[in-house]
């Protein structure tokens, strides 16, 4: 269906390909991997037919349909989310839009004398409207946005006044809606929460086109792919099985290469070792000159690439008291919404808390109520004594000050550190050699939030409260995060719609639903063991 056939390309002076290829045939679901700049988008973007290889042909079947969802969805303003993403799916919306018009001609008593042309017109676009099954075109649209937690409200109102993060959702709803024969996910996951991952994850297992996709979130492509395309070094890898097995074989690989490189280092040192040795000495020359001429025609093998493996050491945190945060008859409501009422709720040390619940049902407010970024309308919430707290939210990294660089933003922090101490701090986060002289003004979604996580955890706080830490941040980083995380003596309350992250790192689950508040000893897997579901919003009322 797709094919890659010997492509080259170079970005710049940045070769990404040299003579790569691969497939993707009907009923595949591939996942994309590779390092940040690795060409990732650059592909997608050539299959897409938005640029072409230097070298080298990208061949797609005639009549095949690509959807293509990328991270950059650009305007959407002057019409409902309906509206919009009935919009990217083709004739039909445009036969809706012009059936809209002749229903308003033909009530128009200034164009009572073209009725019969507009009669004969409306029954035309009626008819290739019908065939087009546009009828049901608008029941669909609402379908993928309500399972994308898009409210009815949401649904009818204005896109242009929607967050980046929801109009994200409407150019993914617009892929989806479109139903091509391939589809092309730059990201899917980024900006959804843990019910519309679900949704999604049940929707793509179902889709029976062609699927090429990219993810940070490992239980989302585990969940989804079959094989794993590997872009590594200008070459294109392919892997069958899922992620982690991706990974194993990888792994396998690499060793394997190892041992290769190894053996044949110790046979070439041997043999220069003669040439050397011998090459002055007449009754040696035919054995030296057919050693030289054997080196020569030897196929080197290529030392694999180290892929670092960057770890964060936590400094031990402070101690605080047994009774770290706690919320007495606490009340809030966004106008007429309620969110709490006589919220009881008690944070001990060593506990890590992860808040589930629906789109709406107050998650992001916990943790602000906690942080003092917001005050309940009644009750109280009270930290304990000792307690030194660190915030991560999403508008931490809107206070960046642009004009700093990387390393000023962290010296800026840290007078005191040596800049030694800086420079490894920021290469754990992801900011080796030169990067540290990035502007922040520069930086990427990711790239910011790696930075304001490093600045959180060099004087490590004893109470993390975390909004969607793992937004934007690549699989790597993400790993070290986790591994991370998993050492810090201190106490935990967080949000996050990554299943590895909810898994690997609570011993406490907070529910919150419609019908209150619930509470689960154990982590998120004894969770979902007891409960028989992964998240409180795919079943109205929670458990």
């Amino acid at each position: 269906m797709i094919r890659l056939d010997n492509i080259s390309k170079q970005n710049g002076h940045h070769l990404l390909f040299v003579d790569a290829s691969m497939g993707l045939q009907k009923g595949e679901k591939v996942g994309l991997v590779g390092p940040n700049g690795a060409g990732k988008s650059t592909l997608f973007r050539m299959i897409a037919g938005q640029d072409r290889p230097d070298d080298g042909q990208v061949t797609i079947d005639p009549g095949m349909t690509i959807g293509y969802f990328s991270q950059d969805v650009g305007e959407m303003s002057g019409q409902s989310a309906v509206a919009a993403v009935m919009d990217g799916v083709g004739p039909a919306s445009a036969l809706a839009a012009e059936l809209a018009q002749l229903e308003a001609a033909m009530v128009d008593p200034a164009r009572m004398g073209e009725m019969d042309a507009l009669v004969e017109r409306y029954g035309e676009v009626q008819h290739r409207f019908e065939e087009l099954d546009g009828y049901a075109l608008d029941a669909r649209a609402r379908e993928v946005l309500a399972g994308l937690s898009f409210s009815q409200e949401r649904m009818d109102g204005d896109v242009g006044l929607l967050s980046g993060g929801w109009k994200m959702r409407v150019a993914l709803a617009r892929i989806l809606v479109m139903r091509p024969d391939g589809m092309l996910l730059d990201e899917p996951s980024n900006h959804l929460d843990l019910e519309s991952l679900i949704w999604l994850e049940e929707f793509l297992k179902n889709y029976d086109g062609a699927l090429l996709m990219t993810s940070h979130d490992r239980e989302f492509m585990n969940r989804i792919i079959g094989k794993v395309v590997e872009i590594d070094g200008g070459s294109l890898t392919t892997y069958s099985g899922d992620y982690d097995f991706y990974e194993q074989q990888r792994a396998l690989s690499e060793k394997q290469r190892q041992a290769q490189f190894e053996r044949q280092q110790a046979m070439l040192a041997k043999e220069i070792k003669f040439i050397e040795r011998f090459k002055a000495r007449a009754s040696h020359a035919a054995q030296v000159q057919s050693r030289v001429k054997k080196l020569d025609k030897i196929e080197r093998v290529e030392m694999p690439r180290r892929r670092e493996a960057v770890r964060f050491e936590f400094k031990t945190p402070p101690r605080s008291g047994d009774d770290v945060a706690g919320f007495k008859n606490v009340h809030k409501a966004y106008g007429s919404q309620s969110i709490y009422a006589g919220l009881e709720f008690q944070v001990r040390r060593k506990e890590r808390w992860c808040i589930l619940g629906a789109n709406g049902a107050g998650k992001s407010t916990l943790l602000k109520l906690v942080a003092g970024a917001t005050a309940p309308d009644q009750g109280t919430v009270n930290l304990g004594s000792n307690v030194k707290m660190g915030y991560f939210a999403q508008h931490s990294m809107d206070l960046l000050d642009g004009e700093d660089t990387v390393f000023e933003s962290l010296d800026k922090s840290f007078p005191q550190a040596g800049q030694g101490a800086l420079r490894t701090l920021a290469g754990c986060f992801g900011f080796s050699g030169d990067d540290v002289e990035k502007t922040c003004r520069v930086l990427s979604g990711g790239e910011k939030a790696r930075l304001v996580m490093a600045k959180m955890l060099f004087d490590p706080p004893n109470f993390l409260v975390l909004d969607e830490p793992t937004n934007h941040l690549d699989m790597a980083t993400k790993e070290m995060l986790v591994a991370s995380l998993a050492e810090f003596e201190g106490t935990m309350l967080f949000v996050s719609h990554d299943r590895h992250f909810l898994a690997a790192l609570s011993n406490r689950v907070l529910e919150l639903t419609p019908e209150g508040v619930h509470r689960y000893d154990g982590g998120y897997t004894e969770y979902v063991a007891r409960t028989g579901h992964e998240a409180p919003g795919l079943h109205p009322g929670g458990s």
